[in-house]
Parts: structure tokens; sequence; C-alpha cells
């Protein structure tokens, strides 16, 4: 639904009061965990190894333990309450930027400044946390792919299979400007506004982005394994390109290093270079490619 300015800027306070109020919710919590934390490890260390422990003391010790169990869920439900309002701004000040596009009055972004805003759209791009151990992750969480009835969102950003001036294919990074499913075609525009392009690409042609980064501690089975061949987002560029995944990030913050198809290093390849998990992609030759290959 269209925003207006006043109505966005009361949507977004009102969103930030109540992450006010989790923020206080959850220092709560936390306290009162730690209370409880400190009372197992007490009554742990009255505890002897030749002790017997009576039915009453482990009774207790289980009620200690139950209220540490709870107040770990219920923090972990007060953190998720506070993200999810955090992505809820992230969504309105994102349909204000498109509505302000479609009126004519696009922002022109620096090459430097486009950069910037980049890389940090990838190191803020939410880490996906299971609600149990073993939980599998979603679509579009690290190298998993997208459904195939997934369609992006406007505004969503992607990869998106287009020819250049002499006829040749590249993929760039675009923004979702509308899908039109009687076409099965999207309409995205080039992100690198120096381009000022705007482009009509049958569905095949366009790849959606990660919506969520993989924890490597605890999902590693959804990043792309060593040695995989990718696409992925040459560093200051706006541009993907085949590579070779040389290391695996091995924390949360941490990214892909790549090695990049390059004839003109005496081994094919370009030195290591570093590049986050949102922009680091597996996606199909086109027909024109595989038959070059």
């Amino acid at each position: 639904m269209p925003f207006t300015a006043d109505a966005a800027a009361h949507q977004i306070q009102e969103r930030l009061k109540n992450i006010h109020n989790l923020v206080h919710e959850i220092e709560e919590e936390r306290n009162r965990s730690e209370h409880n934390l400190n009372n197992i490890t007490k009554a742990h260390d009255k505890i002897t190894p030749d002790d017997k422990v009576s039915p009453y003391y482990q009774q207790k010790l289980k009620s200690l333990y139950s209220a540490a169990v709870s107040d770990a869920q219920q923090e972990e439900e007060l953190i998720r309450k506070a993200l999810a309002k955090i992505n809820e701004i992230r969504a309105i000040r994102n349909e204000r930027r498109i509505q302000a596009r479609n009126a004519g009055n696009k922002e022109t972004i620096r090459r430097g400044a486009l950069m910037k805003m980049l890389l940090s759209s990838a190191q803020t791009l939410p880490l996906y946390v299971g609600k149990s151990p073993g939980a599998k992750p979603p679509p579009l969480c690290g190298a998993i792919p997208a459904e195939l009835t997934y369609i992006a969102k406007m505004g969503d950003m992607v990869a998106a299979l287009v020819k250049g001036s002499e006829e040749e294919e590249n993929w760039i990074l675009a923004e979702v400007v509308q899908y039109n499913p009687t076409a099965n075609k999207y309409e995205v525009d080039d992100i690198d506004e120096e381009q000022k392009d705007r482009h009509v690409l049958s569905k095949r042609r366009v790849v959606p982005l990660p919506l969520m980064r993989a924890n490597p501690e605890t999902d590693a089975h959804a990043l792309f394994p060593k040695g995989s061949i990718v696409m992925a987002l040459y560093p200051q560029t706006t541009c993907f390109y085949k590579a070779v995944v040389n290391q695996l990030p091995t924390t949360a913050t941490e990214e892909y290093e790549v090695l990049f198809e390059d004839a003109t290093y005496a081994d094919g390849y370009s030195p290591p270079l570093n590049v986050a998990q949102r922009y680091v992609i597996s996606i199909k030759e086109s027909k024109k490619n595989k038959s070059q290959s």
C-alpha cells in the first residue's frame, strides 16, 4: 500500500517505539536468566561427587533448569520480534524510495556511495537462526535457491542477464520494478544509475539474490562447497562473473573467498577476492555460453 511521507514517518516512529520497548524487555529477561543461571551454579557448587542428592534437591535443580530454558526461549522470542520490526522499517523505507522513483524523483547516487550501499546491504542482510536444532534453512538462505514458483517482489535485488550495446550478454545487479504474470516477464532497473537502463526479461533471465545469510557455525550445508562454480559480484562493480569458491566463511560476518575466471592471469584465475554471501549465486549458463565452452 502506498505511503505518504507523513504516514511513512508515523509508521516508522511507531515501530521504533516498539523496538525501544522490546529492547528493555530483552534486558529484563536476560537479567532474569542470569539470576537463574547463577542459582544453578551455586546449587552445583554445593554438591560433591560423593553426595547423594535428595529428591527435594533434584526437584529444585529441575525447576531451576526449567526456568532457565523458559527464560532463554522468551528472550529469543523477544529478539525475533525486534528483528521483525527492523525489517518492517526497512520495507517501509524501500517502499517510499520506489514510490519516489516511480514518480520521477529518482535519487542520483554517486558510484562511491553506491558501492558503500551495496556493502551495507550485504552486511545487514538478516542472519537465519533456526527455532530448533537441526531446523532446515528456507529457500533464499545462503546458497539455497528460490523455489521454481517464487516471484521476486518489487524493490528486490536480483541478478539479471541482459544484452549490452554490442549484443554481448552480461549478468548485472538489478532491482525489480514489476512482474507481469501474463507474459511471465520481469521489468528491472540496472542498479548502476550511470547506465539508466530498464530491461524487460523472461523469468529464466532473472535470479533472486539471497534474502538471508546462512550461519557457517550452524548451517554450513546452506553454503556453497569449496570448489563450486558460482556467479559472484566482482568487487567495486555491479556485474556478476563466473568464479570458483576458494574458501568458505567460517563465521556469520565473514565473506566467501573466490577466484574469478580471468584469462589475463597465467592460470586463468584472478587472485583470491572476498565477496559477501548476498552476491554469490548459482546460475545456469546461457545456451550460447554452453556452446562456446
